[in-house]
């Protein structure tokens, strides 16, 4: 009777977290375009996917591209050949991305600590910084994310599982997710499961566990949804090359230095620093990192109570700090990287927020009100940004009022809910937790959706290679030195049969570009320019080259179109 009733008490809540994270969720994905870095590539990738006669190997603009399986853009390419190449629709499985991770890590907050907790554990790993940029991003960090919170809901329920059928039923469901993740991007999705139970088996001295034939069982699931695609890549023209790129070059030279050629050099980009991601771990975890920083500050506090009530902690510890300290390790460091460690994070405010409701304490009440000061901060700044961003907007009222109506809408909830979650922090924990989610929430439903339409002007890749093809009909075209943005846009919106002379723009690619021109005196050149005041590139007139046209987005990208001088 006491489990009905606290589930009839909880439903309200959960149906408006799930209608606020869904509002959230869609303004992210759906509310903006393509915008820099990666998302023109991966939309080019699913894009050709779409279409593409051998599915096992991503194509990049015509190019193998073997750093990460299809699964993703096998995915993806399904809505593209529904409704075409639009952002919104490439985007449409991170919808579904969003939902499994939230569902993942609440049911295992809610397994770990309670039914309320289920909700927070949603609800937080939905709205941390980093958690949600990599859920509304395209590429295969949203899946991959999604695939190891449903990883470490199995883990959870087979490493703490009293009878041999509940160990086996979670253990399977861990395989199953990691071996979709390994589809998604390789071998990192194992990284935190495995080494959540590693950490948890010597912290608890339950070796035993390591051994359990019910652990590996599922291994047998994973080889063969792994083994089939490899088979097929192997088969496929180029199959051991491409082998190789995927498991030795893109797995081990990330975290260190190996024999390949420069364009397999995976260490020469994204370099590591000794502490950078604790350095920046408080903007990952923005805007609950004080929060998180009260939840450390219990969880030692609590590390004498009984050995199964610190059970949670435990996990939460064990799915976050082993695979943070492997990450700064690494050759190679992008903040993407470390977001499967979240759940953890997620996990560990879960229960302090059980915890903080049942007995609060002033080191709480001061967290939760420093949390409604930094988003009061936030609706500063994001006033700031609305009236830099949209100058016109407020010298034209009348044909940009959504703008100013959703802006101040957004701004002014914000500040009502941060406030009141300020007023409730002294003796209505629960009241504040939720105040604050709202007051965030609304940040990024009002404002962030107006900043994005102000973004993607300057992101707008597609009217660059509109022109590019408008400007070159009917003779060849030249990429010099692309980056993979460029191979990109020229690719899904210009033309699929562009040559390509690689880079860097040096005297071996300029003199590979004046041979190509002696072949084909009538092609046109199209190069990037780099930094703001770069008008023209330095080689042009020695090379014998002359500008036909210039292309620029406004605080983006600018591009020459070149043409050899008779």
């Amino acid at each position: 009777m006491k489990y009905t009733a606290l589930s009839k008490q909880l439903r309200s809540p959960l149906r408006v977290l799930s209608a606020v994270l869904l509002l959230v969720w869609c303004v992210g994905i759906f509310g903006r375009g393509y915008w820099t870095p990666d998302e023109p590539r991966e939309a080019d990738i699913a894009w050709r996917m779409s279409w593409q006669a051998q599915k096992a190997v991503p194509l990049l603009a015509g190019e193998a591209f073997c750093e990460k399986p299809p699964l993703t853009y096998w995915i993806a390419a399904v809505p593209i050949r529904l409704f075409g190449a639009a952002a919104w629709s490439a985007r449409l499985p991170n919808l579904l991305y969003a939902v499994i991770t939230a569902l993942g890590v609440g049911l295992l907050a809610r397994r770990g600590a309670g039914p309320a907790a289920g909700l927070v554990g949603a609800a937080v790993v939905s709205t941390l910084l980093l958690a949600y940029q990599t859920t509304i991003w395209l590429a295969t960090d949203a899946p991959l994310l999604a695939a190891v919170s449903i990883a470490l809901l199995g883990a959870y329920q087979g490493f703490y599982a009293v009878q041999r059928r509940e160990r086996l039923r979670g253990y399977l469901l861990m395989h199953a997710a990691l071996g979709l993740g390994f589809l998604c991007k390789s071998a990192v999705a194992w990284m935190v499961p495995a080494m959540t139970l590693v950490a948890l088996a010597v912290w608890e001295r339950r070796w035993r566990e390591l051994l359990r034939w019910e652990l590996y069982a599922g291994l047998v699931l994973q080889a063969a949804m792994i083994g089939t695609w490899i088979w097929f890549v192997y088969a496929g023209p180029d199959g051991s090359a491409h082998l190789k790129v995927f498991f030795w070059n893109n797995l081990v030279g990330r975290f260190t230095r190996i024999d390949a050629p420069n364009d397999l050099q995976y260490t020469t980009g994204h370099r590591n620093s000794p502490g950078k991601y604790l350095v920046e771990l408080p903007l990952y975890l923005a805007p609950w990192t004080l929060l998180v920083i009260a939840a450390l500050r219990r969880a030692w506090q609590r590390r004498v109570v009984p050995f199964h009530d610190y059970r949670t902690v435990r996990f939460a510890a064990a799915a976050s700090l082993p695979p943070l300290a492997f990450l700064s390790l690494a050759a190679t460091a992008r903040n993407v990287y470390l977001a499967p460690a979240l759940p953890g994070v997620a996990l560990l405010l879960a229960w302090w927020a059980q915890e903080s409701v049942k007995n609060p304490d002033r080191w709480d009440t001061r967290a939760l009100r420093a949390t409604s000061v930094l988003l009061l901060l936030g609706v500063a700044l994001f006033a700031a940004a609305l009236v830099i961003a949209g100058a016109d907007a407020w010298t034209s009222i009348r044909s940009h009022a959504a703008f100013i109506v959703i802006s101040v809408a957004g701004l002014t909830l914000a500040t009502w809910f941060a406030v009141r979650a300020w007023a409730a922090a002294g003796d209505q924990t629960q009241r504040a937790h939720w105040a604050l989610l709202l007051a965030y929430c609304m940040l990024l439903v009002g404002p962030a959706s107006q900043l994005y339409a102000r973004v993607d002007a300057w992101q707008d890749l597609e009217s660059i290679a509109r022109a590019v093809q408008h400007d070159s009909a009917g003779r060849p075209l030249v990429l010099f030195a692309p980056d993979e943005t460029t191979q990109a846009m020229i690719d899904m919106y210009s033309r699929t049969n562009a040559a390509l002379i690689a880079g860097p723009a040096g005297d071996g690619a300029i003199d590979r570009l004046k041979a190509h021109m002696l072949a084909a005196p009538q092609s046109l050149v199209l190069m990037q320019l780099r930094g703001r005041a770069e008008a023209e590139p330095s080689w042009q007139t020695t090379a014998g080259f002359r500008v036909v046209q210039r292309y620029a987005l406004p605080h983006g990208r600018r591009y020459v179109l070149l043409q050899r001088e008779p």
